[in-house]
């Protein structure tokens, strides 16, 4: 199961993301989003786990937990929704 923690600090990183989440013994792997051409986190992340107990008790333990000085949102990911072109090369004329 995938969930998405968000309103973390831009100064968070992967390894600080990973210090929350080893606790729960099935912890695979974390995902920060990272600003291209800053280098620097966007404030969101996603984390999977390999069972949804684990993964339903990090969002039960995590929401709301102050992170930096920020309260952290914390809730099961939602399936990413497909992008329409930005742009449609004149096609709506």
């Amino acid at each position: 199961m995938k969930i998405y923690i968000g309103n973390l600090p831009f100064s968070y990183t992967e390894d600080n993301l990973k210090e929350l989440l080893l606790k729960y013994s099935s912890f695979v792997s974390c995902n920060l989003i990272i600003n291209k051409e800053t280098g620097r986190s966007k404030g969101f992340a996603f984390a999977e786990f390999s069972e949804n107990e684990d993964a339903m008790q990090a969002i039960k333990d995590l929401n709301g937990k102050d992170v930096g000085g920020r309260a952290i949102i914390v809730n099961k990911a939602r399936p990413q929704e497909k992008r329409s072109p930005s742009f449609s090369f004149g096609k709506h004329r």
